[in-house]
């Protein structure tokens, strides 16, 4: 079975509905920014180190639950992500913060490997927040409440993650202004 199919050769993606619109759609640009987002996160999980290996279960969760966002914003009308799912990430950002140091400045990005990698996933679900905002502005059914609180939080969640990588690796986080 061949993967190409030719069709968007001229600028066009076909949609689920069998209609095609521009490939620079705001539609098709939130969808590629969270499957960006996605795909980013597939490499953190390949280097996990061995000290950070515990979190492939809950960076899966993670990619698992951008797939259902990227069908809610692929369908109109689709209805994957919910409150339950923001709430979740709430409690999963409370309870890794309760296991790091207390950040007192802004830090540089970056640390161990999985931590730095996990800062690019965090500015990436930024693009894509920023995307799904472009895209709710332009067609708000396309992009329901839930999915915006729910892309708005997956940041901070990453955010954490970054931070807790860096813990569990031994590696401090370095201070943006210098001392």
């Amino acid at each position: 079975m061949k993967i190409y199919t030719k069709k968007g050769d001229g600028g066009q993606s076909r949609q689920m509905d069998g209609h095609f619109i521009s490939k620079t759609d705001p539609q098709i640009l939130a969808v590629g920014a969270l499957d960006e987002t996605q795909s980013w996160l597939g490499l953190v999980i390949a280097d996990l180190s061995e000290q950070t290996v515990g979190m492939r279960d809950d960076l899966q969760h993670i990619q698992r639950l951008l797939y259902r966002f990227q069908a809610d914003v692929s369908i109109d009308g689709s209805a994957n992500i919910h409150d339950d799912d923001v709430i979740q990430l709430e409690t999963s950002i409370d309870r890794i913060m309760a296991q790091v140091d207390r950040i007192r400045a802004f830090i540089l990005p970056g640390g161990g490997h999985t931590g730095a990698q996990l800062q690019v996933a965090r500015v990436l679900a930024r693009r894509a927040e920023r995307a799904c905002v472009t895209l709710h502005e332009a067609r708000p059914e396309w992009v329901r409440p839930e999915g915006l609180r729910f892309i708005n939080r997956l940041s901070d969640y990453l955010f954490a993650m970054a931070l807790l990588a860096n813990h569990l690796d031994g590696v401090a986080e370095t201070p943006a202004k210098e001392s």
